[in-house]
């Protein structure tokens, strides 16, 4: 119990302050810390996740500071590949599952560490950008549209396949493509998160797989109210020291985990 409390405080902190990477830390303790298989855990941990980051965007929301209509075109690209990834979870080991997290977590840690030091150089856009597709009159950055589809996609395969969110991936998304200063960005990223992991876990609530559902639901408040602290957090205290250590601590779970795979 105290494990599923600590872990899920720290899991919301993360996704409420820096807008994703604290999911990634859903599933290793489901599995090590709460004695889940790897199905259960990517299952449960999209009830974790997408509580966490409903529950901060509607904090983000009362700051002003989430776009929801691009967060919302940005999920209705990705909805296609959760529902995807929930079915092809099911059809591989767990050894596969932890594997592929592992390797998922050093992924996250390095874009972590990239976009640290690419906002110290000062290399975060300072306004919002026009939108991608326009109607009236009708305008089509169709390059630009493509990447956002390619990544949208690819967010909602991992949200559905790991049970993640995909915060890591669709913040700098938004960021480097849509063009939103980092702090809207982080906000608006809720917005996909919470849509992708209530498709998911949908798609996997026919798969035969059950989580114990106190534990994640222990686990699930906890990260509702880090989450709600993180957003005062990021307004208060500046996210890269905050974002220095949850880097490191990333890594040495993906070691971890990948260590347990590996035997």
């Amino acid at each position: 119990m105290v494990v599923a409390l600590l872990a899920g405080a720290l899991i919301g902190l993360s996704l409420g302050a820096l807008g994703g990477g604290g999911s990634i830390l859903a599933v290793p303790v489901l599995v090590f810390g709460l004695d889940q298989t790897a199905q259960q855990a990517t299952t449960g941990s999209l009830v974790v996740v997408g509580v966490s980051a409903l529950t901060g965007l509607l904090a983000a929301r009362r700051q002003g500071t989430v776009l929801v209509s691009r967060g919302l075109g940005f999920a209705a690209v990705a909805v296609g590949g959760a529902v995807v990834g929930a079915h092809a979870s099911a059809r591989v080991p767990d050894q596969v599952l932890l594997g592929a997290f592992s390797v998922l977590m050093l992924v996250v840690a390095t874009l972590m560490a990239v976009r640290q030091a690419r906002r110290r150089d000062g290399g975060d856009p300072a306004g919002v950008l026009e939108p991608v597709v326009a109607f009236r009159p009708f305008r089509c950055a169709c390059p630009q549209a493509l990447r956002i589809a390619v990544t949208a996609t690819a967010v909602g395969l991992l949200t559905g396949f790991l049970g993640v969110g995909g915060g890591f991936l669709v913040v700098p998304a938004l960021v480097l493509v849509l063009g939103l200063p980092l702090r809207q960005a982080a906000a608006t990223s809720l917005v996909v998160i919470a849509v992708t992991t209530a498709v998911a876990l949908g798609v996997r609530a026919g798969s035969g797989v059950h989580p114990d559902w106190g534990l994640v639901l222990l686990l699930t408040a906890a990260s509702a109210v880090g989450s709600l602290l993180g957003t005062r957090v990021a307004t208060r205290i500046g996210t890269h020291r905050l974002g220095q250590a949850f880097t490191g601590l990333v890594v040495v779970v993906a070691v971890g985990t990948a260590a347990a795979a590996l035997t």
